[in-house]
Order: structure tokens, then C-alpha cells, then sequence
């Protein structure tokens, strides 16, 4: 069983930065690709952005030239690095373990909010 630990969220006004962070407890052979969602109030949990092993990237195209994904695989580690904040960017992130970008199977986090205000 592999749990996963967000961090980094908070409250920021627009345009600012915040960096989230995901820990891995441990590795599962079968769930390499990791991603991170937001689910804003009242909405669908939806796909942010999501890395590969190999580190290929995928992101949203409201995140794209804003958000930096990334991961060290030798820490069990994910981040997302995020610039120019808006507030619409606003909800709960979480953190996935899953077989591949974008199949929200495997493991999830707990969440960390992040709110953004103008």
C-alpha cells in the first residue's frame, strides 16, 4: 500500500507562486505516472498535470507556460511549481500514483488547498 502526502498549499494573491510537493511512502511496479487534480467547489476533480518515470509531462491548456511539473524519482517525489496564479486556480490539489497520466486509478492524497485571491 502506498500513501501519498501533499504539501505546499496555502493562500495567495494572484499572480504569485506556490510550490506543492508529493510524497510517495513507498513504490508500486503497476503505478508509475504521476499527476496532480484540482477540484474546485462544485466541480469534477480534473486533470492538472502529469508526469511519467520517464518524465514525459502533460498539462492542461489553462496551466500551460504557468505550471512546471516535475519529480525525483530517487525520493518518491512529485512538485508542481506554480507561477502567475489566478484565481481560478483556486481548489483542492491532489496528488496521484497512477498506470498512466490521466486514468485517476491507483492512489490518491489527502488534498491541499490552494486558494487564490485578486
Amino acid at each position: 500500500q502506498v500513501q501519498l502526502v501533499e504539501s505546499g498549499g496555502g493562500l495567495v494573491q494572484a499572480g504569485g507562486s506556490l510550490r506543492l510537493s508529493c510524497v510517495a511512502s513507498a513504490r508500486d511496479s503497476g503505478y508509475t505516472a504521476m499527476s496532480w487534480y484540482r477540484q474546485a467547489p462544485g466541480d469534477q476533480r480534473q486533470l492538472v498535470a502529469g508526469i511519467t518515470a520517464g518524465l514525459t509531462t502533460h498539462y492542461a491548456d489553462s496551466v500551460k507556460g504557468r505550471f512546471t511539473i516535475s519529480r525525483d524519482n530517487a525520493k518518491n517525489t512529485m512538485y508542481l511549481q506554480m507561477n502567475a496564479l489566478k484565481p481560478e486556480d483556486t481548489g483542492v490539489y491532489y496528488c496521484n500514483l497512477g498506470t498512466r497520466i490521466g486514468t485517476s486509478n491507483g492512489y490518491w492524497g489527502q488534498g491541499t488547498q490552494v486558494t487564490v485571491v485578486s
